[in-house]
């Protein structure tokens, strides 16, 4: 019986590539009590395995977090499967706006202690005690409101390329680090501000604003599964789109353009970018943006010093990671101290003043 994938990203891509079938990628979740998450993990990797399902999922006793790759042909019997397992029943499918072939590469189904990372040790908050959720039109009346307070609950390196207007948006690496930062800095305004919030697909809400109620904010609201829903209900409806730029996602595309916008700017020369790219040399890796000029100049590096390094040998390369582990730089996400354009610190606290 075959638990764990087999196949290398690289033969993955040949068999994507022969078959020649369109894929799409899907992303969903749920928070939910699941009692024995090994046994659970199994059953979905051995279900998906068969409908050559790829993606990252991750399994905890709260619930279930998923980014997947399904081919179109599979779809019916990928939805069927879901709807067999209680609470996935009708379960909301964020299907994305872009698709791409090649956005996974593996099927990895992961059993973590939470499907969110919070750093929370609070066991008193009900995580199911969630917000309301609203649909994109009740959504754009929400932020037209002078007593809400709109936030971004994503992080810096996704918001600096994309983010609906006016909202407030953290410069923090974490999503643990922005849930006591916002709770302490509305403190004031639990009674009378209405807080809404957004993410990607929805789980970092959902998650948040079970907290915010636990900590005793009276109106708590959350965007129905995220930026991608909010974009898809805005062509369908004939909606006012007010998100602007592009929203991060969490896969080899890395990013789907949402309006023409380019708030952002390249990290190497300053010029408009929005376009993130992981550093060439395999020992950095870090995350940052690159416009298409440096990209050609600095060869897809970040500095010089991991150019120079990227065009030794493999074997020298090896040689010189051997016993090393990744560049701090690559937790910074974009604000290394090398990148002459990367993105300003903002202070939270001054910019929610400018709200209330």
């Amino acid at each position: 019986m075959q638990l764990y994938n087999n196949l290398s990203a690289k033969e993955r891509a040949e068999l994507i590539e022969k078959a020649g079938k369109e894929r799409l990628t899907i992303s969903f979740y749920k928070y939910a009590k699941i009692g024995n998450t090994q046994l659970f993990r199994n059953h979905m990797f051995l279900a998906w395995d068969d409908l050559d399902v790829l993606g990252r999922i991750y399994v905890a006793h709260e619930g279930i977090n998923a980014q997947l790759s399904v081919p179109a042909d599979n779809f019916d019997a990928f939805k069927t499967h879901l709807d067999t397992i209680t609470f996935l029943e009708n379960v909301r499918l964020n299907i994305a706006i872009e698709h791409d072939n090649y956005a996974f590469l593996k099927l990895k189904v992961k059993v973590r202690d939470k499907i969110v990372a919070d750093g929370l040790n609070d066991n008193t908050f009900d995580v199911t005690d969630k917000g309301v959720h609203v649909e994109a039109e009740k959504f754009n009346e929400l932020i037209e409101d002078p007593n809400t307070v709109l936030v971004d609950m994503r992080n810096h390196y996704e918001s600096e390329i994309g983010h609906f207007k006016n909202a407030i948006t953290p410069d923090v690496d974490t999503f643990r680090e922005s849930l006591d930062l916002i709770e302490e800095d509305l403190r004031e305004h639990k009674e009378d501000k209405k807080l809404v919030m957004y993410c990607t697909g929805g789980i970092r809400c959902e998650k948040a604003s079970a907290y915010y109620k636990h900590k005793g904010f009276k109106q708590v609201y959350q965007l129905e599964g995220g930026i991608i829903n909010y974009v898809r209900q805005v062509e369908e409806k004939g909606l006012e789109n007010k998100f602007i730029g592009k929203n991060f996602v969490f896969d080899q595309r890395r990013s789907e353009r949402i309006s023409d916008d380019v708030i952002a700017q390249c990290h190497q020369c300053g010029e408009p970018a929005d376009m993130h790219t992981n550093c060439a040399n395999e020992a950095c890796h870090l995350l940052f943006i690159q416009c298409d000029a440096c990209k050609e100049k600095m060869e897809n590096c970040c500095s010089t010093t991991c150019m120079e390094i990227n065009r030794l040998p493999q074997e020298e390369q090896k040689a010189l990671r051997k016993g090393q582990g990744n560049s701090n730089d690559i937790f910074k996400k974009g604000r290394a101290d090398h990148l002459p354009f990367k993105k300003d610190l903002r202070n939270i606290f001054e910019t929610i003043g400018k709200k209330s």
